[in-house]
C-alpha cells in the first residue's frame, strides 16, 4: 500500500479540519481528505464504509481514478486509512473528483467540506430505463468522467437517531438548492454520499430532537452544506 503523505498544515483550527494526503495509485497522483476528530463522536452516514449510525473516530473522503474497477472498495478505503494512520472505527467515502479542490463553510457553529464532480448527474425520480442507460439523454446532463458529490457534516451538539436522519435530508436538500443555484438542471449524482457528525451524549447535555432546515442547527447545517457545495463545484458548473 503507497503512503499517504500529508502536507504541512496550515490555518486556524477548525471543528471541521481535514488533513490533505496525497498518494500515487496505478501511475497517478492522487488525493484524500482525512479528519480525525478522535472519540466522542456520532455519525450516520450513507457512506461504502462504515455506513448507518455509530460512533466513528476518523472520515476520509478518498480520490479515485476513473473507470475505478475494483470490487472491494470498503476494503480499499480501510486500507487508505490505516496507511494515514487513522486508528478505530471510521467513516470513508470515494470520488473520482479532484478533493484538493474541496469547498468548505461555517454557520454558527455548523461546519461542512465538499466535493463534487459533475460530469455524470441527473434526476433522482429518472425513468427506469436510466438503470441500464438506454435513455442517457433523459437520464444524465453530461457523459464522461463519473461524478460525485461527498458531504462532510459537523455539529458541535448531540442529535438524537431521527435527527440525525432528518439532518442527512436537510445536507440532501441544500445540495439540491446548490446545484440548482450553480444552473445546474439535477439533482445530484448517482454515487453521491453524505456523514454528519455529531458529539456524542454526555450527561446533563441536550439531545437535539430535530434537524431540519427550520430548526435551530439543521438551518445552520443548511446554509454550511449550500455554501460548501457552491465552492466545490468546478468553474464551468458556475453560471
Amino acid at each position: 500500500m503507497p503512503a499517504l503523505l500529508p502536507p504541512p498544515r496550515t490555518g486556524a483550527a477548525r471543528l471541521l479540519d481535514p488533513e490533505h494526503l496525497t498518494r500515487v495509485e496505478d501511475g497517478e497522483r492522487l488525493h484524500a481528505l482525512l479528519w480525525r476528530p478522535g472519540p466522542g463522536w456520532r455519525m450516520v452516514s450513507s457512506a461504502v464504509l462504515g455506513g448507518g449510525i455509530a460512533e466513528r473516530a476518523w472520515v476520509l473522503n478518498a480520490q479515485v481514478a476513473h473507470g475505478y474497477r475494483r470490487t472491494d472498495p470498503a476494503r480499499h478505503l480501510a486500507g487508505l486509512a490505516r496507511a494515514a494512520g487513522a486508528r478505530g472505527p471510521g467513516v470513508g467515502l470515494m470520488t473520482a473528483a479532484d478533493v484538493s479542490a474541496h469547498g468548505r463553510a461555517r454557520d454558527g457553529g455548523a461546519e461542512a467540506v465538499a466535493t463534487a464532480g459533475v460530469s455524470v448527474r441527473g434526476w433522482a425520480a429518472a425513468p427506469p430505463e436510466c438503470a441500464t442507460g438506454a435513455a442517457p439523454r433523459e437520464c444524465t446532463s453530461g457523459a464522461a468522467p463519473p461524478g460525485t458529490v461527498n458531504i462532510v457534516v459537523a455539529l458541535p451538539v448531540a442529535l438524537s437517531d431521527a435527527a440525525l436522519v432528518n439532518a442527512v435530508m436537510t445536507a440532501t436538500e441544500a445540495k439540491v438548492q446548490a446545484l440548482l443555484d450553480a444552473g445546474l438542471d439535477c439533482s445530484g449524482t448517482p454515487t453521491d454520499a453524505v456523514c454528519v457528525a455529531a458529539r456524542a451524549p454526555r450527561d446533563g447535555a441536550d439531545v437535539h430532537a430535530f434537524a431540519g432546515p427550520r430548526s435551530e442547527w439543521g438551518a445552520r447545517l443548511a446554509r454550511a452544506v449550500h455554501r460548501a457545495v457552491r465552492a466545490a463545484l468546478p468553474a464551468v458548473a458556475h453560471p
